[in-house]
């Protein structure tokens, strides 16, 4: 009985450390890509850039996502498929949204007019890592501006 107390008591402890030495990844909005353009809406991919912080791959199981301009949401879903994030390296994800312009509104017409708008990304990011999996969540809000900069 006391052998079986010992190992609860180690994997627990374990587990404990495990949440203890692992880093959240950051996820930030990297661009807006129109892929098409109808009478009644569009189709976008959002590109997000997942940083892993950690000393090990993260090997991410699932990410969840909504996306706002503004205060509107401009849509949301699910991406399943699995992708790699070596250590202290980034990768690039591709989210597609499909948006009506009636949706949009108010911020549809600010991004025309000045060529920048707010955003906010947020979601969930499950990872498996050899320390164990997790589900995190992310939140970046920020403002996207259309016009390049020639200074970059």
């Amino acid at each position: 009985m006391w052998i079986a107390s010992a190992l609860v008591v180690a994997t627990a402890g374990c587990a404990a450390l495990g949440r203890a030495t692992f880093s959240e990844p950051l996820v930030e909005l990297r661009e807006v890509q129109v892929v098409g353009l109808g009478l009644d809406g569009g189709n976008l991919d959002v590109i997000l850039s997942v940083y892993n912080p950690n000393r090990f791959a993260l090997d991410a199981t699932r990410l969840t996502y909504r996306v706002d301009i503004d205060s509107i949401q401009l849509g949301s879903g699910a991406l399943d498929s699995r992708f790699s994030v070596a250590r202290g390296d980034s990768s690039l994800v591709r989210l597609p949204i499909r948006f009506t312009y009636r949706g949009l509104g108010a911020a549809g017409r600010q991004l025309l007019n000045t060529g920048s708008v707010n955003y906010r990304v947020r979601g969930d990011l499950g990872v498996s890592t050899p320390i164990g999996n997790f589900t995190r969540p992310y939140d970046r809000s920020g403002r996207f501006n259309t016009v390049v900069n020639p200074s970059r």
